[in-house]
């Protein structure tokens, strides 16, 4: 009886705190979704309040951008924020009940849509880590996506008498327009902040920063606010600020070039309005109309800009590892193991500081590929590596010399210590378990030990004498280790250098 009554108080525990887990998971929902309306009512409002040609179309909407990367971000779980806020936006902007929906049902499926395309095309939320899936989202998402909103939008109001049906080209245009400057401009913004908010500058990147963000602010005011020497026509300097997103692109990344257009892109509305820079006029709908445009070309080139100079970088860096890290293994590669032996013989030479060096020869190796494949061998090395190197100091440099030979650098160690690690790490090689599925077999190892200085002061040096006490162990009868003695020189000569074709 005290057992049941136990496991009835354990399932009751159980189940209570499933119920939990879902309430909190509702309630994360619940916010995402009413947090985004109010994001999309409030942003709604701002871009109407550009609204010219018709009261619910403007050439200024970021509620598209926002809503786009919001379900790249959070997924499609969140249109229904979208809806919301649209359908509020419109409700206190002109129409009814009936027409409101109709608009909020094209503004939600337009931003499933863009979200759907770029997802299966062009990557995802990572779409501006390459420059062709920046065209590819400025194509699917920004000019195909978008024909979705102005048309249900333009047509209920046409059906419903809040709109002219011979005005419906001039308001589609203007509707579809600005939902293409929402997802070029406010998109990337939202997305590369919301996959990376940290910002790892260290001091001088932070003042390269503040100086590009102050260029920023001069540059916009100059071109676009109407701070002009006297005599200089403002039409010269619309590309100014192109150089400073370039700049952007080229030292910081796509998340500051995506901001860099976004700034100069709220001056440029700004200095128009006011009837300042290149493209103020008389007729300020085809003011914006131009400026967005405008802004939509140069946005996409940084973009692209900077995804080429990111994709530039990610493959610099993947030489380098490649260039000094074993592709099997990814233990260090033989060039990167000279260098490091290099540096330490340098320090010792420099401050009178010992090592030792171990030469690692798998005894026959060889024929474990010829029975089981080069398959099982390999997995049994790459097994091997990580057992190895979980028995050394961070500070021991482990390599893979090649075949099934490895190296191993042991700073501030002197020979006795490294006759035991020696010891220790044939044991691990004895232990190392065989790979799953393949039948079992045994491996041991012979290792040879050089000392320096006392055994060399060049890198070439201490490798021949660790791979002539390499040998001395073999000929011991394998599975030992020994440190150099110069008369193994002599005796690796008489037996002709011959190997026991392991590797």
């Amino acid at each position: 009886m005290p057992l049941r009554t136990d496991f009835i108080k354990h399932l009751l525990s159980l189940l209570g705190q499933v119920e939990h887990m879902r309430a909190w998971r509702l309630l994360k929902q619940s916010a995402v979704i009413f947090g985004l309306a109010a994001v999309y009512f409030i942003a709604g409002k701002l871009g109407l309040m550009l609204a010219f040609v018709h009261a619910s179309a403007t050439a200024v909407w970021p509620p598209a951008g926002i809503s786009l990367a919001v379900l790249l971000l959070l997924g499609y779980r969140a249109w229904p924020g979208i809806a919301l806020g649209a359908f509020l936006v419109n409700l206190t902007t002109e129409g009814t009940v009936a027409t409101s929906l109709g608009i909020a049902t094209g503004n939600t499926l337009e931003a499933v849509l863009g979200a759907y395309l770029v997802n299966r095309f062009a990557n995802g939320s990572q779409a501006f880590d390459r420059a062709r899936t920046v065209f590819k989202f400025a194509g699917l998402a920004a000019l195909l996506s978008t024909t979705v909103s102005p048309t249900f939008g333009v047509t209920s109001l046409a059906l419903g008498g809040f709109a002219n049906w011979a005005n419906y080209g001039s308001i589609w245009s203007t509707w579809w327009l600005g939902d293409i400057a929402g997802d070029i401009i406010v998109a990337p913004l939202v997305m590369l902040w919301g996959v990376n908010l940290r910002c790892r500058w260290n001091f001088q990147q932070t003042l390269e920063a503040m100086s590009l963000l102050l260029s920023i602010a001069l540059i916009g005011l100059v071109t676009f606010v109407g701070l002009l020497p006297s005599g200089i026509k403002e039409q010269s300097l619309t590309f100014l600020c192109i150089p400073t997103l370039v700049w952007a692109a080229f030292r910081f990344g796509q998340r500051e070039a995506a901001t860099a257009s976004f700034l100069f892109s709220a001056m440029a509305i700004w200095g128009t309005l006011v009837g300042s820079g290149p493209f103020a006029s008389d007729s300020p709908h085809q003011t914006l109309l131009m400026l967005q445009m405008y802004m939509t070309v140069i946005t996409v080139t940084a973009l692209a800009l900077a995804a080429v100079v990111a994709e530039r970088k990610r493959f610099e860096m993947e030489l380098v590892y490649l260039v000094n890290h074993d592709p099997l293994t990814e233990l260090a590669s033989r060039r990167r193991f000279h260098q490091e032996l290099d540096r330490y013989l340098a320090e010792a030479k420099r401050y009178g500081t010992q090592g030792a060096l171990l030469y690692i020869d798998l005894d026959g190796f060889k024929s474990v590929n010829d029975t089981f494949g080069h398959q099982t061998g390999d997995t049994f090395l790459t097994d091997l590596s990580l057992a190895l190197k979980g028995r050394l100091r961070d500070t021991d440099v482990l390599a893979r010399m090649g075949g099934d030979e490895f190296a191993v650098i042991l700073p501030h160690t002197d020979g006795s210590s490294a006759q035991v690690l020696a010891a220790q790490l044939l044991d691990v090689i004895r232990h190392c378990p065989v790979p799953l599925g393949a039948v079992p077999f045994s491996i041991s190892a012979s290792i040879g030990i050089a000392l320096f200085p006392e055994h060399g002061l060049t890198g070439d040096e201490l490798l021949a004498h660790a791979d002539a006490a390499m040998y001395e162990a073999k000929a011991k009868g394998r599975n030992h280790s020994r440190i150099y003695r110069p008369d193994y020189d002599s005796r690796l000569v008489d037996d002709g250098s011959q190997d026991d074709g392991s590797s």
